[in-house]
């Protein structure tokens, strides 16, 4: 932007808006009066000089609109003064004021610039029409600078804006020929003015817009019946400046057709050409399709969501449905991939996932989709089948393809799935049924060892509807108060007496009668229910203990079964511990027991919860011990007091004679930690012989008894206590 234009444009404003100057410059002050006095109405600023060089020093200090001079000054004529205006550029008017009547001095007074001559005394009556005259002139031309200033400057304005302008902004003529653009398109599309000024505009519109660009040229309409906002996508010169391929994508925005106002209406009919801008939406196009994407995929693998998943099944189902074809729907489950996010971390967990999706991948046919439903869970879809068995080709190379190790954190891991098939139409007509049942089927897998693919068939229905069944009435079990405690006790057979009781589930089911906890309780942990559960049994039995405490079996110890999944929750030590203050208990009377599995889980955190448990006195067992695969180190690290000998180990003792020495090694082991060592399971007097003589002295089963309601355990309590023949069997006796 020019700022000495502005100033100019600015100065000529401002003298338009004061009164006009004028200067009188004659030797003799009667006739500078004479002249004032002529001029007094004209509203002027008048200012009066005696000599040329006072004359010269006024137009250098001030602008005047017009300057009456007198030829014969006594320092210097006033044609000097004349040269001196001309020669220095001095924007005012002279008439010349003088009594000399020479010709010739009018004349080149004339030349030098001067737009009037008036002699004195003579023409003095004309002066003043003269002045006013010369004014007037003068105040035209102050205002045709303005305007023209004006014009220049806002040229100069929308130049700028336009040469600057984000946007590309054309004009076309009648032809569809570039007239002007503007130095966006170089900076954007790579093209110089000269390249594009006399080419047709569908020299940069990509090729399949050219069309669409055409018909918006094509229509030849004005103002707002011309098209707005048409998108094209437009060429980059030699695709110098983008990243993408050949394209760029534009909106075409208000592209009225030019005409001429006040034309005959034969020359309005013709068509002078088009302007426009085209924006650039590159960016926001590039936005919504990732929106788009990301509506339509899974962000962890990139492979399609639920969503396009069952857009793709409906359409494969409607098409099969036309042509008489197959669908098969695929339900995969990844076996035991919890135990990989509890033990390594949900970051390598997403790793494995991502690694598991590419070889999902590999195993589809052209045409098929692999979906991620959630979690460790994907879905398959195989259109166009010719029979129903076409999927076990896919199922097989899932399971061959898994079966090679996953190295994920520098470390070889390995995954298996479980697959459930459903096909349509013999498993369903519809999208939901199909996932349904393939679901159902995949269940059926996990039911039966893992690693493997089932076909759904109608009688697994049946199983899933009883399951649906049994879990809306566990839920109402929990209100209803349908669950029960039954108590077994714990012998020691060395001191002969009831050493402690362990507190077990049943659940009086309204239909179905009595249930054992193997019916319900995974139910109840897959379901969420099993905290509710844990609390119910934990209160129970603390109320129960107390009371027998009270009865005057003070020496009693209550067992009691946790979940491993409790063990999980941050709360599990919070809700353990309000039951035995609630009941005034001794808090070594309570003992947890958990299963040896849960020491294969995050071990710090269950190590630091566990011994949060102990500093609080509660005391902890370990049961079912020798039937998993956890490190003997475990023992060591984690604070036990309680080892549970695994009744399987207990039933072989005379069966299998190879069995002895396993127990020998627990009880040497609980010997060397100082652990406790209880067994379970004892169904006969051999067997609690053989264990004492081994050195295990307490033990529960149901040679001792089985589990008894709370009455009839009390009764059972109360015939042991100081009765020494309770421990005398007609089967065998252990003395």
């Amino acid at each position: 932007m020019n700022r000495l234009n502005i100033s100019h444009t600015a100065a000529l404003s401002e003298a338009l808006s004061h009164p006009q100057r004028l200067l009188i410059v004659d030797d003799e002050p009667l006739m500078r009066s004479s002249i004032r006095l002529q001029l007094n109405d004209l509203g002027l600023e008048i200012i009066e000089c005696g000599t040329g060089c006072d004359a010269i020093a006024a137009l250098e200090s001030g602008e005047f609109d017009l300057v009456l001079l007198d030829i014969k000054l006594p320092d210097i004529s006033g044609l000097e003064v004349m040269e001196w205006i001309s020669a220095n550029n001095i924007h005012t008017s002279v008439i010349f004021v003088s009594a000399n009547d020479n010709i010739n001095s009018a004349i080149l007074a004339l030349r030098r610039g001067a737009i009037e001559f008036v002699r004195k005394p003579e023409e003095l009556g004309e002066l003043k029409q003269k002045v006013v005259s010369a004014l007037y002139r003068c105040r035209l031309e102050r205002s045709n600078a303005l305007m023209t200033a004006r014009l220049e400057h806002s040229e100069q304005v929308h130049r700028f804006i336009v040469e600057n302008s984000p946007d590309l902004i054309y004009i076309l003529d009648d032809n569809g020929r570039f007239t002007f653009i503007n130095s966006r398109f170089e900076s954007l599309l790579g093209y110089t003015r000269d390249e594009l000024i006399g080419c047709d505009y569908s020299t940069i519109v990509y090729e399949d817009d050219v069309e669409k660009a055409l018909y918006a040229f094509a229509e030849r309409r004005r103002d707002g019946q011309a098209t707005d906002n048409l998108e094209i996508r437009l060429k980059c010169k030699n695709n110098r400046y983008y990243h993408f391929e050949i394209n760029l994508m534009v909106s075409m925005l208000s592209a009225p057709a030019t005409t001429t106002p006040g034309i005959t209406t034969q020359m309005q009919k013709q068509y002078p050409g088009t302007y426009g801008v085209a924006h650039d939406i590159t960016e926001r196009k590039l936005a919504e399709e990732a929106i788009a994407y990301q509506a339509f995929h899974d962000q962890l693998t990139s492979l399609p969501n639920q969503r396009l998943f069952k857009d793709r099944l409906e359409m494969a189902i409607i098409h099969a449905k036309r042509f008489g074809c197959m669908v098969g729907v695929m339900f995969i489950d990844l076996d035991r991939f919890k135990l990989v996010n509890d033990t390594y971390g949900h970051a390598v967990g997403d790793e494995l996932l991502r690694n598991v999706a590419c070889r999902l991948r590999l195993c589809m046919r052209a045409g098929d989709t692999i979906a991620r439903k959630g979690g460790d869970e994907f879905t398959a879809l195989l259109p166009d089948m010719v029979k129903a068995e076409d999927a076990t080709i896919v199922a097989e190379k899932i399971i061959s393809e898994l079966s090679a190790p996953f190295l994920v954190g520098g470390q070889d891991m390995f995954m298996t799935a479980s697959i459930g098939i459903a096909v349509l139409p013999r498993d369903g007509d519809n999208v939901d049924v199909l996932l349904k049942n393939a679901d159902i089927a995949m269940y059926k897998v996990k039911a039966g060892g893992k690693n493997g693919y089932r076909y759904f068939i109608p009688d697994m229905n049946v199983s899933k509807h009883e399951r649906i069944t049994l879990e809306n009435d566990l839920r109402l079990a929990i209100r209803r108060n349908e669950f029960e405690l039954y108590y077994q006790p714990q012998f020691n057979v060395n001191e002969k007496v009831i050493v402690g009781v362990e507190a077990l589930i049943r659940w009086n089911h309204p239909t179905q009668g009595l249930l054992s906890p193997y019916v319900f309780i995974d139910l109840a942990e897959e379901t969420g229910l099993i905290s509710s559960i844990t609390d119910w049994v934990l209160d129970t039995a603390c109320k129960q203990l107390s009371a027998w405490r009270a009865g005057g079996f003070e020496n009693l110890r209550m067992s009691v079964n946790v979940s491993p999944q409790e063990f999980e929750r941050k709360d599990i030590v919070d809700r353990i511990l309000p039951h035995v203050i609630r009941y005034n208990l001794p808090p070594d009377s309570l003992e947890v027991e958990i299963t040896e599995n849960i020491l294969l889980q995050d071990a710090s955190s269950i190590i630091a919860k566990m011994k949060l448990l102990r500093s609080h006195g509660i005391r902890i067992a370990i049961d079912d011990f020798g039937t998993c695969y956890s490190s003997l180190n475990y023992l060591r690290l984690f604070p036990i007091n309680t080892i549970k000998i695994d009744q399987s180990f207990v039933r072989d003792l005379f069966n299998e004679h190879s069995a002895s020495p396993i127990i020998q090694a627990i009880i040497g082991i609980a010997n060397g930690y100082g652990l406790h060592l209880l067994a379970e399971g004892v169904e006969s007097a051999e067997q609690a012989k053989a264990l004492k003589e081994i050195g295990c002295y307490e033990m529960q089963g149901f040679f001792f008894s089985e589990p008894k309601r709370a009455k009839e355990t009390e009764q059972l309590l109360r015939s042991a206590s100081g009765n020494a023949s309770i421990f005398s069997f007609k089967t065998a006796n252990v003395t």
